[in-house]
């Protein structure tokens, strides 16, 4: 086994003594392994990652490096998160931190409440609507005026021309403590909490991406099997619009899809692909509204929304199969 990475962290213990700890990354016959082993009596190796994946390994390096400083632990060799130990995210961040240490969790619920209202009336996510950060900054600093509300981090002209009105009339009614502007923010927060709210967002961050590696392992492995979206969105509980895009990127990484689409396209009848795929090669493929409505009438939109999905499913798994016939050709 070859030692190709080596750290030592250090944080003072509860009694004022030095807790340290070494974190390794090893190679053995194209196998990688990360091990943390703190120095103490009777501990044992903490054995973070072990595979062939080189992305997989940095992942797993990254993410355990992020809980272990938000736990206190300080690397001799800082640096590997690309940031220094004091964590300086500038002004922004620090809004985001005391928005969600702060939060005023009655008016957060009910920003909740007409999130989801706006969402469901305009059919797309909650998420595009506002963030659960934003609206944790909105119930900490409760924003009365237009100007105000502008000063939270995303809430941009279109947001505030959109949603503005109907923001302002929820918090007219909470009590606020606080005042515009915000340049007393840096200020209020405590050092050390922010610090360990900043590497908490670093874990969350890498834990993600972690849970994608395993998602794309395990959608890759069902396609391998035969499986379809059913399958798929059973085993993965995601939606099926996730579903599509995340096997639209992995056809643009350059995994083999073609089993899949032929499986889930043996259903649509040929006259309605041979629609689709003409539509697509008159109106371009960007775009699948204007394919949309040329395919299937001038307003598709009065089905129901479980219609208008299936649709739309059919018209991505149909844009895959084009443009992977387009690059064959083109080749």
């Amino acid at each position: 086994m070859q030692i190709v990475f080596l750290n030592t962290f250090e944080k003072q213990g509860e009694d004022g003594s030095v807790v340290s700890a070494q974190l390794t990354i090893s190679e053995e016959h194209g196998v990688w392994g990360v091990d943390w082993l703190e120095e103490r009596d009777g501990s044992e190796q903490d054995r973070w990652f072990q595979g062939t994946s080189w992305e997989e390994m940095m992942t797993a390096f990254r993410y355990g490096i992020a809980r272990m400083m938000g736990l206190g632990y300080s690397p001799i060799v800082d640096g590997m998160l690309d940031s220094e130990r004091n964590g300086s995210g500038g002004f922004v961040t620090m809004l985001q931190c005391y928005g969600e240490l702060n939060a005023n969790e009655e008016l957060f619920q009910q920003l909740r409440d007409w999130r989801r209202k706006a969402a469901a009336e305009e059919k797309k996510s909650a998420y595009l609507v506002a963030t659960n950060r934003m609206l944790w900054m909105i119930s900490a600093f409760v924003p009365r005026t237009q100007d105000e509300l502008s000063q939270i981090p995303g809430w941009g002209k279109a947001k505030l021309a959109a949603y503005g009105e109907s923001v302002l009339k929820i918090t007219s009614g909470a009590e606020r403590t606080t005042d515009f502007p915000l340049d007393w923010v840096a200020g209020a927060l405590d050092g050390e909490q922010y610090t360990t709210w900043l590497y908490k967002q670093k874990e969350n961050k890498y834990k993600g991406m972690m849970d994608r590696q395993q998602e794309k392992k395990q959608i890759l492995l069902i396609m391998q099997q035969a499986g379809g979206l059913d399958q798929l969105q059973k085993e993965l509980s995601l939606s099926r619009r996730e579903l599509l895009l995340r096997i639209e990127q992995l056809e643009q990484e350059g995994y083999d899809i073609e089993g899949l689409l032929e499986r889930e396209l043996s259903h649509v009848p040929e006259s309605e692909r041979d629609q689709i795929w003409q539509a697509m090669s008159t109106m371009g493929d960007r775009y699948l509204k204007p394919v949309l409505t040329h395919v299937y009438g001038e307003d598709p939109q009065a089905g129901t929304d479980r219609q208008v999905e299936q649709l739309y499913e059919r018209l991505r798994l149909m844009r895959m199969s084009y443009r992977r016939k387009k690059q064959e050709k083109a080749v």
